[in-house]
């Protein structure tokens, strides 16, 4: 692979990498024939983040005919490529990137002002692909807001805090700071915003639904987002269900996948009916049971069709009742073919 990013484009392309960073600790590399992805995955296989970065979006873009290839690197050595921002706006002309295979070196070059060359020239590993499967279209609920709206909703929260509550309502959305069932009432702090339905770019519930996330990633695509001006879109149906962040143009697709807290006595009141239906209590949705919410891996160089959990590590034969589930309900969050199933 030989690219080459130009102008503004190269901050764009370090602010991905450094919300990446807020996913995993390993940046997964796949030139492609429609652009260069660039992915990670964290460690419990909760949070799935994938940047494709379409031909257009390079001065110069050439991968080998007819070569798929893959890889991973350390995400901080990467980080360390674009480790100022500010610095990198102000000096940097352009960015070139080189792949070589045989080497298994990948090499960023970034061409300064009055002719400066800075060379970093980092290690990988081949990998298998790493993909999620998903249908953001096919969601109950679809928010688009501009960035700055949901910045500034979070900033209400604590650095500290770790998951958030989205509610909708068919005008509304509240976001609230996740409370534990078993925390002591008179020592915890409830913060609650609530945002009517014309402050949204688009807004459109069919069904009245609560979810819980880790706030984390959200805060790092709100960085990308915030840098380009971007939308961000927001897909999801209900408890145990993945959500999906969206950012898009027309030289670029993102989108974040991140688990939701699974809770089975509001999915058993939850009402399948249109927005309108009273919500279950709040109260009934603090029951944090993440564990149940399973994410099926989809092994492409297994010698048969099967799924395994991404938390657990079970495998479900193709013919079992929870694997028919997994592949009607579309909750499969990432693919990752290159670990042994039984050593996630």
């Amino acid at each position: 692979m030989d690219c080459v990013v130009t102008g503004g484009n190269v901050k764009v392309l370090a602010k991905a990498i450094h919300s990446l960073s807020r996913i995993g600790d390993e940046l997964y590399l796949e030139p492609q024939e429609d652009g260069l992805t660039l992915r990670s995955v964290n460690s419990s296989r909760s949070a799935y983040a994938c940047f494709l970065f379409s031909p257009l979006f390079f001065s110069r873009y050439a991968i080998p005919d007819g070569h798929g290839f893959r890889c991973k690197v350390a995400i901080k050595s990467v980080q360390a490529v674009f480790r100022s921002l500010a610095t990198l706006e102000k000096t940097v002309e352009k960015c070139h990137i080189e792949l070589d295979g045989e080497k298994s070196r990948l090499t960023f070059t970034l061409h300064c002002k009055h002719g400066l060359l800075k060379t970093h020239n980092l290690s990988f590993q081949d990998s298998e692909s790493l993909q999620a499967v998903f249908d953001k279209d096919a969601s109950t609920n679809v928010l688009k807001a501009q960035p700055r709206l949901l910045a500034d909703t979070v900033l209400n929260f604590p650095p500290s805090l770790e998951e958030v509550t989205v509610t909708v309502s068919d005008e509304r959305v509240w976001f609230r700071n996740y409370v534990d069932q078993d925390a002591e009432p008179s020592k915890a702090m409830l913060t609650e915003l609530c945002l009517s339905a014309d402050e949204f770019d688009h807004f459109a519930v069919k069904a009245q639904s609560s979810v819980t996330f880790c706030l984390k990633e959200l805060r790092g695509l709100l960085v990308f987002a915030e840098s380009t001006g971007l939308p961000i879109s927001m897909y999801f149906d209900g408890p145990g269900s993945p959500v999906v962040l969206s950012v898009t143009d027309s030289v670029l697709d993102t989108n974040f996948v991140l688990a939701t807290l699974s809770d089975e006595s509001a999915v058993r009141q939850q009402n399948p009916k249109r927005a309108g239906t009273p919500l279950p209590p709040l109260d009934d949705f603090m029951n944090d049971e993440l564990e149940s919410y399973l994410i099926a891996m989809d092994t492409s160089m297994a010698p048969g069709p099967s799924f395994r959990s991404l938390l657990f590590g079970s495998v479900y034969p193709t013919g079992s009742p929870l694997s028919n589930l997994t592949v009607a309900g579309q909750k499969v969050l990432a693919s990752d073919s290159e670990e042994d199933p039984e050593g996630v």
